[in-house]
């Protein structure tokens, strides 16, 4: 078996870690812009870390402009404001929209490229500028991938991917999770169980470093996410849940996602549903459709997560499905399309921009049809 692994060349794991940010990025940028989003700010999560980039005197300038499943205009200006700030690195601080953004400013900061030159792949030219990213939910593991998602000016979900996309280091603070709401560690929580779901059952790349990493992120994930809900600061489960969110990035950066994120990725765009509770939403239509054709690797991820079957990979893998989805459930997480405006007249319209996703759909263990993800859709509708 011949693959390649790659991931960030630097990691720093460690509850308070973000309170001593300006020293950690000081030898790489001196005139930072930091990435967030208003709820970030408002909630007080960065103030220990600007905090610090002050002490360390950096002369850094804030934009917390981003959104969720960030548009092409919000990424667009915040590249223009980097520029005027003369920039000369990047820190992303949030969530996956606020670290994919910047990981796209750092790009195209000293880039003559356009946005829309570098959707897809290795489409990047030349390098970046320093890059370090903070993540406050434990769910996409955008800090240690190599891929950005905008949604386009024509409500498409459009990745990037390339080398240069992996930031210079990613730094992990379990203590910017704690007191996370309920709806968002559940819907981030299910999202990171995705990863490591799709990572090990991709049928192009899966190799033994991604199957390693994306065993462990799920063991870490589903043992700790229900706990993680019901009891938002505590220190060992989000920090658990941390660590398996990163692990299952890593995991699917070099062992690609599949048709969940496929099918999600309509629900983002058109209906700005948060990517982590799209997948959640059409989680368990994928496994069930997907079981014929991995059966086996789904019965191994049961003994993962505690499904204690016995019998054939039939049986065990439908054990896996079923346990998966009773974590789910305790949640909270919203698992019905209706139950949020969506409607039976919408779903050719989804299928259809879902099939438009061939970069993830191909990944997955059984081949999705047009008809395939309307028949899909309608069993969560």
């Amino acid at each position: 078996m011949n693959f390649t692994f790659r991931t960030v060349p630097n990691v720093i794991f460690e509850t308070g870690a973000s309170a001593r940010l300006g020293a950690i990025v000081k030898a790489r940028m001196k005139r930072p812009v930091v990435v967030t989003d208003k709820g970030i700010v408002a909630a007080g999560l960065i103030d220990a870390a600007l905090k610090s980039l002050r002490a360390e005197g950096l002369d850094y300038h804030l934009f917390d402009g981003i959104e969720a499943d960030p548009p092409a205009r919000i990424v667009r200006q915040s590249v223009d404001i980097a520029r005027a700030h003369k920039a000369d690195g990047v820190i992303g601080f949030g969530g996956g929209s606020s670290m994919d953004t910047a990981k796209i400013i750092a790009v195209l900061l000293n880039s003559t490229q356009k946005l829309e030159e570098i959707y897809g792949t290795g489409n990047i030219k030349g390098g970046r500028a320093p890059l370090a990213l903070l993540p406050t939910t434990a769910g996409t593991g955008s800090e240690v991938t190599d891929i950005a998602v905008v949604t386009t000016d024509d409500e498409q979900k459009m990745g990037i991917l390339g080398d240069q996309m992996f930031a210079d280091i990613a730094i992990l603070d379990p203590a910017l999770t704690y007191g996370l709401p309920r709806a968002v560690t559940a819907a981030t929580g299910v999202d990171a169980m995705v990863h490591a779901i799709e990572a090990y059952t991709n049928r192009h790349k899966k190799n033994p470093v991604s199957d390693a990493l994306a065993r462990e992120a799920l063991r870490l994930l589903a043992s700790n996410i229900v706990q993680a809900c019901e009891d938002p600061s505590n220190a060992a489960v989000r920090g658990n849940m941390l660590l398996g969110a990163m692990l299952a990035g890593q995991a699917f950066t070099n062992s690609p996602v599949g048709a969940v994120h496929g099918m999600a990725y309509p629900l983002g765009a058109l209906f700005h549903i948060p990517h982590g509770a799209s997948n959640a939403l059409m989680l368990e239509p994928v496994l069930r459709f997907s079981a014929p054709a991995a059966a086996a690797l789904y019965a191994e991820l049961g003994d993962v997560i505690g499904a204690n079957a016995t019998g054939g990979y039939a049986e065990r893998s439908d054990a896996f499905i079923s346990r998966l989805m009773e974590i789910v459930a305790a949640t909270g997480v919203e698992r019905r399309l209706s139950k949020l405006g969506i409607s039976h007249n919408d779903l050719p319209r989804m299928a259809e921009d879902a099939m438009k996703a061939e970069r993830v759909i191909r990944n997955n263990p059984r081949e999705v049809t047009y008809e395939d993800a309307l028949r899909m859709y309608g069993d969560v509708l």
